[in-house]
C-alpha cells in the first residue's frame, strides 16, 4: 500500500512529525528553496512583464530526485513548508517539481510541532495560497533587479565586490544619518542641584531631593551655569525648608504584550546579549522540537515568524489556569487583555508563545543547551507575565520650600506586584541628580526640615544614541521597512558586507558604508528614502492579501528606477578610496603607515607597497603578559577567523594559547595556569596541561575571564 508523503521544509522536524503522524506517513524535508532565481544571471526578463526565470537549485538535485521518486509512489501529499511568506513559496516550487504526479496534492501548515499542531494541520488541509506566492514573487523580483543593476554601478564607480539592497541600503542609511547627527550635535551644559533632607539634619529619616525652580509653577526650571548655580546655593542660607505639599497618588503598570519577531529579537539583544541572527536561530529550534522527557519530540514554542500579538482562546485558557493555581486568583485580570495589532502586521499566526505550559523552563533545562533555555525562560515568562493582573504602586511627591526656592523629591513603592513577579522590566536609567527614592518618610503640608549635604554637579546634553543591533530592529519595524521574518538577515548583511562595524554591541558606519550611502542618496534617492521603502513594504502587504496586482507594484517601480540607473551610469563620478593613514611611521622609508586588511584581520603598512614591504599587526592586548617571555600578550585571528592568544614578541617568541593564562605556574607541573569558563558561563582557573589534574578550585572566579 502506498504511503502518505509529507514534505517539511526543515530536516530537523521530520523525526518529531514522524513520529506523531505514524508509519503510514513518509516524512521528508526539502531543505529549504528547492528552486530560485539563477545566481550568474539577472535572472528577470523586463522585456516580457518582468518574468522571474526560475532554476532547480544545483546543490538540490539530490533532494530533487528524492522527492521525485517518493512523491511517484504516494497516494496523496502533503506540502508542509513553514507557515509564512517563504514557506507559501517552497510549496509552489515543490508543486511546480511534482506536476507530473497524479495523486492529490495538498498544503498544510503546522503553527507549532506538537501533536496538537501536527494533526490540526493535517485535519485542515488547503490549496497553495497564490497571493502569498505573488507577494513572495514581487519581493524576490524587486531585490534582484535593485541587487543586480545598482551592484554593477557601485563596482564601476567605487570598487569591486560591493552590493546594494532595496531593504539593507536603507538600513544602512540610517545608521550613517545617525553618526552624522552624534558628530554634528552641540553639547548644552545644565546643572543640577540636590540635597539630603531630615526633620534633625542627619541621616535619620533622610531622603534626596533635586531642587525644582524659583517661584513655584509646575515646570521645572533648567539651571544652564554654574553661576545660577551657585546663586541658588547662596540663597538656600540656613537650609531650613517647610513641606508645602505632599501628593500621595497609585498608579499602575501593565504587562507588555507577548512576544512578535521584533520584540523577540529586541529583548533577547537588551536581556541575554543575544544577535538578532541567534535569537532566530535559537528560537526555530526551539519551535522545531527537543525531546521532552515524559512527552519524547515536541516543539516547545509556536512559529516565530510572526507580526501578531493574537492569542488563541486555547492559550489564554491554559495560561489563566496557569497563573491562578501558581499565583492565586488575584493575579488574574477580572478581564481578558487583548492587545492590538498594528496597522500593517499580518494575523496568519499567533503570538511567540509556549506550546505546552506543563512544560516549565526548569523541567527541560537538562535537554537544552544553555542559550536554549535562557530564550526559552524568557518567552516562557513573557508570555505568562502578558496575561497577569497590572502591577500597582504608591507614589508620594513631596514639595520643599525654602522662600521661593523649591525642591522636590519622588518615592514609589510596590503595592501589588501583579506580573511583576515573573516578568520584571529593567527600569529606565536615571538621569544624573534625579531624586526618587524608594521610600519617603510620612509627611505632611507646614512639616520643617532641614537640608545638609548639599551637592552641585555639572551635566552636558548627549547626542542622540547610536544604534545597536536591537534598537536598529526596533527602528526597522516603527519605519516599516523590511518585515519581522528579514531583520536578522538585514543586520547581519550590512555587517557581513562591512558597510557596518559592531564594537561592543554599537554599530558604527565603515567608511566604504559611508561612500556607498552618498553613492546611493544621489544617484538612488528613492532606494535609500525611508518613506518610499516603507510605502513599497505596504503596497507587497496589499499583494498578499489579494488588492494589489504583483507585477503592478514592479511596474510602478522599475519606470523611475530604471531612468535614475541611467543617470547615474552617466553622472556619478568614480570615487577612490585612499586608505586610512594611521599616526605611526614606517621605519624603513619615513612614509606614514595606514590601515590595511587581509583575511587574518586589519594591520598597519607601508603606502609604498610593492617598493617598500614594511608591515605591522595591530595589536589588541590581552592586558596579561606572556609566561614564557613576558612580552604583553595580544589577540589574534587564524586563517580561518578563529581567535586566540599570541605572544607580542612574535616570532622569537612562539607562545600561542586559546585562553587568558593567569600569569601563574602550576604547583603541580609547572605549566602556566589558564582562566577557562564552564557550561554555567562559571569562570574558573585551570592547568594548561591536559594530563595535569591539579585544579585550585572550581568555584574560583576572577573577572578576567576567557579569551
Amino acid at each position: 500500500m502506498a504511503s502518505k508523503l509529507v514534505i517539511l521544509e526543515s530536516p530537523s522536524k521530520t523525526g518529531t512529525v514522524s513520529g506523531i503522524l505514524g508509519s503510514e506517513y513518509t516524512v521528508l524535508a526539502s531543505k529549504g528553496h528547492i528552486r530560485d532565481l539563477p545566481e550568474t544571471m539577472l535572472g528577470v526578463k523586463i522585456e516580457d512583464d518582468f518574468e522571474p526565470v526560475y532554476v532547480n537549485l544545483r546543490r538540490q538535485t539530490q533532494i530533487i530526485n528524492q522527492l521525485k521518486k517518493s512523491a511517484m509512489e504516494a497516494s496523496c501529499i502533503y506540502l508542509a513548508s513553514d507557515p509564512d511568506r517563504e514557506g507559501e513559496a517552497i510549496a509552489w516550487h515543490l508543486s511546480y517539481i511534482l506536476k507530473n504526479v497524479t495523486c492529490p496534492v495538498y498544503r498544510v501548515t503546522f503553527n507549532e510541532i506538537t501533536r496538537k499542531g501536527v494533526l490540526e494541520g493535517m485535519n485542515n488541509p488547503r490549496e497553495i495560497d497564490l497571493n502569498l506566492v505573488d507577494s513572495y514573487q514581487a519581493r524576490r523580483v524587486l531585490d534582484r533587479l535593485v541587487g543586480y543593476q545598482i551592484s554593477p554601478v557601485l563596482w564601476k564607480k567605487v570598487k569591486k565586490n560591493l552590493s546594494a539592497g532595496r531593504v539593507q541600503s536603507v538600513a544602512t542609511r540610517l545608521i550613517v544619518d545617525r553618526e552624522e547627527e552624534v558628530n554634528a550635535f552641540v553639547p548644552q551644559e545644565y546643572w543640577t542641584i540636590c540635597s539630603m533632607f531630615s526633620k534633625d539634619g542627619t541621616k535619620n529619616e533622610s531622603f534626596k531631593a533635586e531642587y525644582f525652580n524659583r517661584g513655584g509653577g509646575s515646570k521645572k526650571e533648567t539651571v544652564s551655569d554654574e553661576a545660577t548655580c551657585n546663586e541658588i546655593i547662596a540663597a538656600i542660607g540656613d537650609g531650613i525648608f517647610n513641606v508645602s505639599d505632599v501628593k500621595k497618588s497609585e498608579r499602575k503598570q501593565s504587562p507588555m504584550p507577548p512576544f512578535n519577531t521584533s520584540a523577540l529579537q529586541q529583548d533577547a539583544a537588551h536581556r541575554l546579549g543575544f544577535a538578532p541572527s541567534k535569537t532566530m536561530r535559537i528560537a526555530q529550534q526551539l519551535y522545531e522540537g527537543v525531546n521532552v522527557p515524559g512527552i519524547g519530540n515536541t516543539g516547545l514554542i509556536t512559529y516565530i515568524r510572526t507580526d501578531s500579538l493574537r492569542v488563541s482562546d486555547d492559550a489564554y485558557n491554559a495560561a489563566k489556569a496557569y497563573i491562578k493555581e501558581k499565583y492565586g486568583e488575584a493575579f488574574v485580570p477580572a478581564k481578558r487583555r487583548i492587545f492590538k495589532n498594528k496597522n500593517n502586521s499580518q494575523d496568519a499566526h499567533e503570538a511567540i508563545r509556549p506550546s505546552h505550559f506543563e512544560v516549565l523552563p526548569e523541567r527541560v533545562s537538562q535537554v537544552l543547551t544553555s542559550d536554549q533555555y535562557k530564550l526559552y525562560k524568557l518567552i516562557f515568562e513573557r508570555f505568562i507575565a502578558s496575561q497577569m493582573s497590572d502591577a500597582s504602586f504608591y507614589q508620594t511627591v513631596i514639595t520643599l520650600k525654602h522662600d521661593d526656592i523649591v525642591f522636590r523629591a519622588t518615592g514609589s513603592t510596590v503595592k501589588f506586584k501583579g506580573f511583576l513577579s515573573v516578568y520584571d522590566y529593567k527600569p529606565a536609567s536615571k538621569t544624573d541628580g534625579e531624586a526618587e527614592n524608594e521610600k519617603l518618610p510620612a509627611l505632611k503640608a507646614g512639616d520643617v526640615l532641614k537640608s545638609f549635604g548639599l551637592q552641585k554637579k555639572q551635566h552636558f546634553t548627549q547626542p542622540p544614541a547610536r544604534y545597536n543591533e536591537a534598537s536598529l530592529v526596533k527602528a526597522l519595524e516603527e519605519l516599516g521597512i523590511g518585515r519581522p521574518s528579514t531583520y536578522a538577515t538585514i543586520v547581519s548583511t550590512i555587517e557581513s558586507r562591512e558597510y557596518v562595524k559592531n564594537e561592543k554591541r554599537v554599530l558604527y558606519p565603515t567608511e566604504i558604508g559611508k561612500i556607498v550611502t552618498d553613492i546611493m542618496k544621489k544617484g538612488f534617492p528613492e532606494i535609500v528614502d525611508v518613506k518610499f521603502t516603507a510605502n513599497v513594504e505596504d503596497r507587497l502587504d496589499r499583494v498578499a492579501s489579494g488588492d494589489v496586482k504583483w507585477k503592478e507594484v514592479i511596474r510602478d517601480f522599475y519606470g523611475p528606477f530604471s531612468k535614475e540607473l541611467k543617470a547615474a551610469e552617466d553622472n556619478i563620478e568614480k570615487v577612490r578610496i585612499l586608505p586610512k593613514e594611521s599616526d605611526e611611521v614606517c621605519p624603513n622609508c619615513g612614509r606614514t603607515l595606514v590601515y590595511r586588511k587581509s583575511r587574518y584581520g586589519e594591520f598597519l603598512g607601508c603606502p609604498g607597497y610593492p617598493h617598500c614591504k614594511y608591515i605591522k599587526p595591530i595589536a589588541d592586548e590581552v592586558g596579561k603578559n606572556c609566561p614564557q617571555c613576558g612580552k604583553p600578550l595580544v589577540y589574534k585571528k587564524s586563517s580561518k577567523g578563529r581567535k586566540f592568544i599570541s605572544c607580542s614578541g612574535y616570532p622569537d617568541c612562539k607562545f600561542t594559547s586559546l585562553y587568558v593564562p593567569t600569569g601563574e605556574l602550576c604547583p603541580q607541573c609547572g605549566s602556566h595556569m589558564i582562566y577557562k569558563t564552564g557550561k554555567n558561563r562559571r569562570k574558573y582557573i585551570i592547568c594548561s596541561n591536559n594530563s595535569c589534574k591539579y585544579l585550585p578550585s572550581a568555584a574560583q572566579k576572577d573577572s578576567d575571564g576567557e579569551s
